[in-house]
């Protein structure tokens, strides 16, 4: 009398599970190079991405659009303008279209600390492209392009 309804519940093999515990831990672990690197220059990742995402728009962005463009929630984007802002990175810029809308603007010292950025992150893959060879970088690319 003990009748189940639905698909049998699916077993993980244990060496999936230490595929992906090692996945995991190689990410924490880039991740963590790249926010050393990043510190040595005076930012954190999340700074960087505003910076960059700034820079690269060649124009003040609402804080709408830049949250949008880095994927978090407009709060936690006005928080971390307000650190920028704090240290000189960016400015806010009434929008003369719309007295509710306030834009995000690059500084000069922004621009600056954002290329420092960028090439700290551009050593640090390098870094880690070099420490591997042809076919495992060849092998690692499939193998991560097959989880998408």
């Amino acid at each position: 009398m003990n009748d189940r309804s639905g698909p049998a519940p699916t077993v993980t093999p244990p060496e999936t599970n230490s595929v992906m515990v090692s996945l995991l831990a190689a990410a924490h672990a880039i991740e963590a190079r790249l926010e050393q690197g990043l510190a040595a220059v005076g930012l954190s990742s999340a700074k960087h991405a505003v910076l960059s995402q700034l820079a690269q728009a060649g124009e003040p962005l609402t804080l709408s659009e830049l949250a949008s463009r880095v994927c978090c929630v407009r709060s936690n984007m006005t928080q971390l303008v307000d650190r920028l802002e704090a240290e000189g990175l960016v400015r806010r810029i009434d929008d003369s279209g719309d007295r509710r809308v306030v834009r995000a603007s690059i500084t000069s010292l922004g621009e600056e600390r954002q290329a420092a950025g960028a090439d700290r992150v551009r050593q640090i893959q390098s870094e880690f492209a070099a420490g591997l060879r042809e076919g495992d970088r060849a092998a690692l690319e499939r193998a991560l392009a097959a989880l998408k």
